[in-house]
């Protein structure tokens, strides 16, 4: 299915004014002014106003939000207009700052018009669904595969090492860094589960990119192994089919940087999803709870 990321500014009588997600629009301003919660939004395309750059979503309730309303949003680029049409299924993330400041993402997951031909098919990863034996190559120059961690409880993040965004892929990185040390404690655990964090990024993050980086957020820099977390990234050919599967939405914006929605799965020996986190709002001790759970050991 067709992805498409747009950047909003909400036209309805909320007054929670929005910033779009791209370099230009500063969202680096809004994730230091405060803690950011995210909240998971779907809805269906009622309608396109071109005139007013303005698209209309009967939006579903949002936990802890909003209750279900019919809304108007300002599209921040007019042209993503031509991709909506009414009947679109829409999910998205709203990302609220303490100062009322959004950062709004909507993905598209499902169209309607039959006569519309999407250029991708974006996958929603649940409980039970296999994972594909994708190929990456890692932080070693060395070529592996996901099947070959079966047998092993594995937590996959998306990142890109050039990532400006605090609460985006260094925060994700953080979080794996804390999980990595937590099942350090029980050494049986650690032997039955792995990290992987995939860049979506492979023009630029190299093997010696990819563990520079490694390095410095393991904190054991030159002396680490990467025994138990890989930092890795497909060919650019492999590159969509990974990314539509994991339901990550990745386009390059300006200044070498990419608008992307965030995606965490825990997999479990057998290959197959275990738990999916589409968002940053995932607590360390959770996952961590989770691995033991897909590792066959209780939480």
């Amino acid at each position: 299915m067709r992805r498409v990321v747009l950047g909003l500014v909400c036209g309805c009588a909320l007054t929670l004014p929005m910033v779009g997600c791209h370099s230009n629009s500063r969202p680096e301003e809004a994730v230091r002014s405060g803690p950011v919660k995210q909240y998971a939004m779907k809805g269906i395309v009622v309608g396109t106003d071109p005139a007013h750059s303005e698209v209309t979503v009967d939006t579903e309730a949002i936990s802890g939000f909003m209750e279900a309303m019919t809304m108007p949003y300002k599209v921040k680029d007019p042209n993503v207009l031509q991709d909506l049409h009414p009947g679109d299924r829409m999910t998205g993330v709203l990302l609220v700052a303490d100062d009322k400041t959004l950062l709004d993402q909507i993905v598209i997951t499902a169209l309607a018009q039959p006569d519309y031909k999407p250029q991708a098919q974006y996958h929603v990863p649940a409980p039970g669904d296999l994972v594909p034996d994708f190929r990456l190559t890692n932080q070693s120059g060395k070529q592996i595969t996901l099947r070959q961690f079966r047998g092993k409880a594995l937590l996959i993040t998306f990142i890109y090492t050039r990532c400006p965004l605090s609460d985006y892929c260094p925060r994700m990185s953080r979080n794996f860094a804390s999980i990595d040390k937590s099942l350090q404690v029980d050494p049986a655990l650690y032997r039955r589960t792995h990290l992987l964090s995939i860049s979506f990024d492979p023009a630029y993050d190299s093997p010696a990119v990819l563990r520079s980086y490694g390095e410095a957020y393991t904190g054991n820099y030159t002396k680490e192994k990467f025994e138990h977390w890989d930092f890795a990234a497909p060919e650019k050919a492999d590159l969509p089919k990974l990314l539509e599967f994991f339901d990550v939405g990745a386009t390059p914006g300006e200044n070498h940087t990419i608008t992307h929605s965030l995606s965490t799965a825990v997999i479990s020996p057998d290959g197959k999803v275990a738990q999916w986190y589409p968002t940053n709002d995932w607590k360390v001790e959770d996952v961590v709870n989770e691995l033991k759970r897909a590792g066959g050991t209780k939480g």
